[in-house]
């Protein structure tokens, strides 16, 4: 039998997803033993202290045991933390880490869901790979974790036995990837359908709201930030910004690059494809109307950049969140 830890970090974690970890795989483990006569997985939550306090001691959650009692296990998930206090929360579970990685070199896989990816990043496990966070931390992520490769239009990353995923209640679709790949499809399949998760969701796009990368700290990006920002009906290339603040081009473009993880190019598209978004929104405007708006004159380039951004087209877009517009 195969062994899962469930981690209960210190601190305020996300118990929410640690409860429909433990749900959902309980359910995939008795569906499991119905067809093949035994538990494919011995499920157990694990913590490093005996007790641990949810939303100011609302809820308390009693781990089976301390991780130290583990001496082998097979996938650790690690859940969201809710402390947005990353390092605090880091040096609060500092052993755990440790043994985190002491498993990882002994052949565990590692799962983390949402924020939880900040302890599995501060073991350096995650250096010089892709890695998913719920986008709102973003530039923290960035700004803390420099050598990691940071996906934030990612639902799923899966790496060298490493998991992670985005933000909120998308950990729902990291549990089903990962019973689909250690149960099988069907076992998947039907925990899908018995607590209604959407299969095969692969980009949390749809869902960022872009505000830009802002805590890096250099003051020639910022303004040129700010430039796009209040001029998204603008075209902007990055040779016009480059002779804007007075830098040479190839310079201009590493620090931007550097501070914000985007090219100026990608940034003004993110920045007009976020003032689209609102339009389609709230208003009842065309697609044409919003595509001049935002500085597109070519129905087939706005498409192309609003669909690579969001994972949707504008139609489909408008459709899933102005119902209104839409009729």
């Amino acid at each position: 039998m195969k062994h899962l830890t469930i981690l209960i970090p210190d601190g305020q974690s996300k118990l929410s997803s640690i409860v429909c970890t433990y749900k959902v795989f309980i359910k995939a483990n008795a569906y499991w033993k119905e067809i093949h006569g035994s538990d494919l997985f011995k499920i157990q939550l694990a913590g490093i202290s005996e007790e641990v306090e949810f939303y100011e001691g609302l809820f308390t959650v009693k781990p089976h045991t301390h991780i130290s009692a583990i001496a082998k296990t097979d996938l650790i998930i690690v859940s969201a933390l809710n402390n947005f206090n990353y390092p605090e929360s880091i040096a609060q579970n500092k052993s755990m880490t440790d043994w985190i990685t002491k498993q990882y070199k002994l052949g565990a896989e590692v799962a983390t869901m949402c924020t939880g990816a900040f302890l599995l990043a501060s073991t350096g496990l995650l250096d010089g790979r892709q890695c998913a966070t719920h986008w709102a931390a973003d530039g923290t992520f960035r700004a803390m974790f420099p050598k990691v490769n940071l996906q934030t239009d990612l639902l799923i990353t899966d790496e060298n036995g490493i998991y992670t995923n985005g933000g909120a209640f998308s950990f729902l679709n990291l549990i089903l990837y990962l019973i689909e790949k250690y149960y099988d499809r069907r076992t998947a399949i039907y925990c899908s359908k018995i607590f209604q998760i959407e299969m095969d969701r692969n980009s949390q796009s749809p869902f960022i709201i872009f505000t830009g990368q802002k805590m890096h700290g250099d003051t020639l990006v910022m303004e040129a930030q700010s430039y796009i920002e209040s001029n998204p009906g603008a075209k902007v290339s990055a040779e016009s910004l480059a002779a804007k603040f007075l830098t040479g081009r190839r310079s201009f473009d590493r620090r931007f690059i550097k501070a914000t993880g985007n090219t100026p190019l990608e940034y003004a598209q993110r920045v007009k494809v976020e003032m689209a978004k609102k339009a389609f929104e709230t208003t009842r405007k065309t697609i044409s109307e919003v595509m001049y708006e935002v500085g597109y004159t070519d129905v087939k380039a706005f498409r192309e950049v609003f669909r690579k951004i969001t994972g949707m087209s504008p139609i489909a877009y408008r459709s899933k969140y102005n119902k209104e517009a839409a009729v």
